[in-house]
Formats: structure tokens, C-alpha cells, sequence
């Protein structure tokens, strides 16, 4: 069997159905509107029931990327690259997004926010492991760079786990050798 398209909605169906979805899950302008055109029996509603959200205070970009990248900050620990990458994927206009995330970050000290998260990833508590394996090393800075750190601190830290500080220095001339390409 194939899925059966939707019914298209007039205005007041768009607006329940706007409703709902912000009921369900908070959304920005970019990914409510293209839910909203794929439902549409008319494409000029969609920018009615837009404004109408916005004026209601519905829907709201600028605090739809404050809450986000404050949660990914304190919740999960990412970096202000990943929080920055996942907010312009989410449609959030990348100005906005820049902005947002740079005041987010501001006072926020990314090498102990790199810390944490490698307690939480690697599992210790107050003594860092040695790692004597240069892959695993490689692994955890591919990890870092994933989750939104520059590559300056990821090094830095490295440098403190690692049981020899050659394999951090062939680590930074990859890095350095990827950048010039």
C-alpha cells in the first residue's frame, strides 16, 4: 500500500494543524512554513497563519535559538560550532544563528566545557587517564571537532591525556595539513 497524500487544509485547518505541531515539538519559521506549504490547499495562507503565530508570540526564531543553544550548552555539553551547524540546519537564519550563539557563549570557558565532556564520554572523575594509543587519540579529537570545539583547545586538552605528546604533534599537522588543502 502507498501512503495516501494528505487532505490539503484551508486557513483554519492550517492554523489547527500550526497549533498542534508547536504543541508537539518547538519549531522555527523555516520548518513550520514548509510543513505548512506541503498542507496548503492554498499558498497564500501560509503567510496568513505565519503572522498570525508570530503576533500570538507562537512562534519566535530569536527565542527558539536562545533556548536551544542554551540546552545544548549546559544539557550536552557541545560547542558553540556544533550548536551553531545544528541551528542553521534547523532553518534558523544564520545571522540570527551567529548572533545567538555568540552571546551564548560569550562568558563560557570552552576548554573546561571540553573537560566535561570528556568525563562524561571517556568516564572518569578527578584523574585524567593516560592514553597510550594514538588511534584512540585521533578518535577523540574527530569526536571533538563533531561536537562543535576548535581545534586549538581539542589539542590542548589532548595533550593533557595523552601518554606521549608527539602523537598530539601529528595530530596538529594533520590539522594544520587539512586547513592549507
Amino acid at each position: 500500500m502507498k501512503p495516501r497524500k494528505p487532505k490539503p487544509l484551508d486557513a483554519t485547518g492550517l492554523w489547527n494543524y500550526a497549533l498542534r505541531a508547536l504543541s508537539a515539538r518547538a519549531l522555527t519559521q523555516g520548518e513550520l512554513r514548509s510543513r505548512l506549504q506541503a498542507r496548503a490547499e492554498h499558498a497564500g495562507d501560509v503567510e496568513g497563519v505565519m503572522a498570525r503565530l508570530k503576533q500570538y508570540g507562537y512562534l519566535d526564531d530569536r527565542r527558539f535559538a536562545e533556548t536551544y543553544s542554551r540546552l545544548r550548552r549546559e544539557n550536552e555539553g557541545f560547542g558553540k560550532y556544533r550548536v551553531l551547524r545544528d541551528l542553521k540546519g534547523r532553518r534558523v537564519a544564520p545571522a540570527l544563528a551567529e548572533k545567538v550563539v555568540a552571546e551564548s557563549y560569550r562568558d563560557t570557558d570552552e576548554a573546561a566545557l571540553i573537560e566535561q565532556f570528556l568525563k562524561r564520554k571517556l568516564r572518569y572523575s578527578s584523574a585524567r587517564p593516560k592514553l597510550d594509543d594514538p588511534r584512540r587519540l585521533a578518535s577523540l579529537y574527530r569526536m571533538l571537532l563533531r561536537a562543535g570545539f576548535s581545534s586549538g583547545k581539542i589539542l590542548e586538552a589532548l595533550r593533557a591525556l595523552s601518554a606521549r605528546s608527539e602523537w598530539v604533534d601529528d595530530l596538529e599537522s594533520a590539522a594544520e595539513e587539512e586547513v592549507s588543502d
